[in-house]
């Protein structure tokens, strides 16, 4: 396939891959993510809490990990269910060309629904940089959908995928409160220096912050391609 062939067939493999990544129950998690959004903006205003920049990335924190929860953890499930899985394995390194582009193509869509909902912060709250701060919203999204999609390959159910990512997630929590604004804390927020960092020691833990959340991140994706090489499993 030539260069112009690819870039001819993009916008129709894009527009099936939406349409297959985004389905049936996601929008009810969009909606959620919104309504959620817009409550904590409700409460936040109500209780006049002090308006920052660490306010909105703590408000958009949990509608972000929403909007990942669908795609990452039903993934598996739907393509069995929609019987494409073992068309799929026909197709030569499928997990590299399949879920390669359907998990990038997943992050890039988060990324500018985040946009949109820091436009609306600024509009509601306080003015943000939208497209920064949905940047540095991608990396614990990154971490915790690529852990999703990992798990997804181990139990090929999404509702078992779904019980693990929440527990996960609640021990996280747990781990963030011991670990709190440590680089292995996933909840940090990078909008809120501690009162007891000096501000070049907390923007040297940031970036350690970011290193592992994204190599934690391509380790999950990679465990995920290499349980999918057991076909036996899946069909």
């Amino acid at each position: 396939m030539t260069l112009k062939q690819l870039i001819e067939l993009a916008p129709s493999l894009i527009r099936y891959n939406l349409r297959i990544i985004f389905a049936g129950k996601f929008i009810w998690f969009f909606l959620a993510a919104l309504l959620f959004f817009g409550f904590f903006i409700f409460q936040s205003a109500w209780n006049r809490e002090d308006m920052n920049e660490g306010l909105i990335y703590k408000l958009l924190f949990f509608p972000s990990l929403l909007l990942i929860f669908y795609p990452a953890v039903f993934g598996i499930q739907n393509d069995e269910e929609n019987r494409i899985l073992e068309i799929l394995f026909g197709i030569p390194d499928y997990k590299f060309k399949v879920w390669g582009v359907r998990l990038l193509i997943i992050y890039i869509a988060i990324y500018f629904i985040l946009v949109l909902f820091g436009y609306l912060a600024t509009w509601l709250l306080y003015p943000v940089n939208p497209f920064t701060m949905s940047l540095q919203l991608m990396f614990p999204i990154f971490f915790v959908g690529n852990l999703a999609f990992m798990l997804s390959t181990i139990t090929r159910s999404g509702n078992g995928t779904a019980v693990l990512v929440i527990m996960l997630g609640i021990g996280f929590l747990f781990m963030g409160e011991m670990m709190q604004n440590s680089f292995t804390d996933i909840y940090i927020n990078p909008y809120t220096i501690p009162r007891n960092f000096h501000p070049s020691i907390w923007q040297n833990t940031l970036l350690k912050s970011r290193i592992f959340l994204f190599a934690g991140a391509v380790i999950w994706f990679m465990i995920g391609l290499l349980n999918l090489q057991k076909r036996e499993k899946f069909i």
